[in-house]
């Protein structure tokens, strides 16, 4: 029997993405973000989760995909890269999805105008539908992530 795990489903545009269950800390409604100078154009500042400040990125931004208006849907995912933890900017997040990891293939070179360093594979979910794994580790490189616990500080 093949190793089970739990994802989040997020979307971002008409691609849906996952992120393993494991890695998400909590998933939050847009809030006021506070703007940092000097960083990253897609890193959109920080947010004050209860005391803690947390970098935010949108990953529309990450990913060179057209940026959009945030809705009623948007949410900020909170996730852990290392011994940090970061908020992601998606379109909506609304979905708990158990996938077998035999069902998770290795990505194209692109998929939806993401470069594959971003991504751990491509799940199949039922007949018709696929979800895109990120790469948590690759969408922060290491640089990145130095840059964002300055923000922290």
């Amino acid at each position: 029997m093949a190793e089970q795990i739990k994802v989040i489903v997020f979307a971002l545009g008409n691609e849906e993405y996952g992120i393993d269950v494991d890695k998400v800390r909590t998933i939050e409604r847009m809030m006021p973000i506070t703007r940092v100078p000097k960083t990253y154009s897609f890193i959109k500042g920080v947010i004050n989760l209860r005391g803690v400040v947390i970098p935010v990125i949108d990953l529309r931004g990450r990913f060179n995909l057209e940026e959009s208006e945030y809705t009623d849907q948007t949410r900020i995912i909170i996730v852990a890269v290392g011994d940090m933890e970061v908020g992601f900017i998606v379109d909506a997040a609304n979905d708990v999805v158990d996938l077998d990891r035999d069902n998770i293939d290795s990505p194209p070179e692109v998929v939806g105008g993401v470069k594959a360093k971003y991504l751990d594979g491509v799940a199949k979910v039922g007949e018709d539908r696929l979800l895109i794994m990120l790469n948590l580790a690759e969408v922060l490189n290491r640089g990145e992530v130095a840059h964002l616990e300055q923000l922290e500080d």
